[in-house]
């Protein structure tokens, strides 16, 4: 989109070079030529079987290419049972999506990036599974609000199954075994989703998560499956493979919703995550929040854990942007809609361009690849 600072607020030009994300940095044990990361983002794209295509190979190396240091995948199912939650997600349960995902990986490290795979477990929120015909969660709860139709779903979210200690242990395994094939396929690293109100999201949270037995009570106990899935993922990968978790107060269908400790109950989940093995901390939706009167959340994580931290939310605002870096907030800025908008953001800011505004329709009414490609040759 053509257009001159004064055109499009928010966005405009700077000094070219003077950013302080275009700084090289070492990250939780990976080399990277910027601090500016591709938020994970739903595209839906992949095979009908849950293979990465070279459409989704292509849109993975235009962020390379346009110079951004990481790139986190979209969420990626890890099980043949009850992790996914959307027809057309990309999976890693076996050898074959794990090949389809090679040319994604080789295609964006030639270019210069570092790739995480996010592994994620729908939970209750499943709306589109081609191996079972129900959702299961912690428990018996009809999650709140609509299923997302930019996803493919309608009408009301059903109720899941409570899931069994059996199911529980099976999805611990799932992510595991989907961790060792990231990254015998060339990922970097991979992300365990613990946000955004999906399965170990559902756990932590007290109103889905009713459960009387090791896994339900106190947030001690409802943090047990992060802690078990970072545990057993860090496990089965070994050393010198980046593990990351994402954490998130808002929900997909619940954004409002915040940790009811308050500062407190975020301190346990930061630690819980950190000592269960997490290289990283990656803090989802704080740009609600910059910035509160006291630490923000990204800064709260980073000095409980000592961990590095990725931040997330309103950060293509330049002046957030930099106090978030300059002031310690966080490690590394995740960006979502902006990318899109801007896949080649950093050369743009290190060259002191005007940016693209980003255009809802590129995820309407479909958040597909072929819905943005139909919209820019519209």
């Amino acid at each position: 989109m053509p257009g001159t600072a004064a055109d499009l607020p928010g966005i405009a030009a700077e000094q070219p070079g003077t950013h302080p994300a275009l700084s090289a940095c070492r990250f939780a044990g990976l080399e990277l030529c910027n601090r500016f990361a591709v938020a994970p983002m739903t595209r839906v794209s992949a095979t009908e079987d849950g293979l990465a295509t070279p459409e989704m190979a292509d849109y993975y190396a235009a962020f390379a290419e346009g110079g951004f240091g990481l790139l986190i995948t979209e969420g990626t199912y890890t099980d043949r049972a009850f992790s996914q939650g959307y027809l057309h997600q990309p999976g890693i349960t076996d050898e074959a999506q794990a090949a389809a995902w090679r040319p994604v990986v080789e295609r964006a490290r030639a270019a210069g990036a570092r790739v995480v795979l996010q592994l994620m477990h729908a939970g209750a929120v499943s709306q589109g599974n081609r191996f079972r015909d129900r959702a299961a969660g912690p428990s018996a709860v009809r999650p709140l609000g609509e299923q997302l139709d930019k996803y493919r779903g309608s009408g009301r979210w059903p109720v899941p199954m409570e899931m069994t200690r059996r199911q529980i242990a099976e999805a611990v395994d799932g992510f595991a075994a989907a961790a060792v094939r990231a990254r015998d396929a060339g990922f970097d690293g991979v992300e365990i989703h613990a946000a955004n109100g999906y399965l170990l999201d559902q756990f932590l949270t007290p109103y889905t998560n009713l459960r009387t037995d090791e896994h339900g009570g106190d947030v001690e106990a409802r943090l047990r499956l992060v802690r078990d899935v970072t545990a057993q993922v860090r496990g089965a990968t070994g050393t010198g493979f980046t593990v990351g978790v994402r954490l998130s107060q808002g929900k997909v269908n619940d954004p409002a919703w915040r940790w009811p400790g308050g500062d407190a109950e975020a301190r346990t989940i930061f630690t819980a995550a950190a000592t269960a093995g997490a290289d990283y901390l990656h803090l989802a939706g704080s740009g609600r929040d910059w910035f509160p009167e006291g630490r923000t959340l990204p800064a709260l994580a980073r000095t409980v854990t000592g961990l590095p931290v990725i931040a997330n939310g309103g950060l293509h605002r330049d002046a957030v942007a930099r106090r978030v870096l300059d002031e310690g907030h966080a490690d590394l800025l995740a960006i979502g809609t902006a990318a899109l908008a801007n896949p080649d953001l950093p050369r743009r800011v290190a060259a002191g361009m005007v940016r693209a505004e980003f255009d809802p329709r590129l995820l309407e009414p479909l958040a597909t690849l072929d819905n943005a490609r139909a919209h820019a040759h519209a």
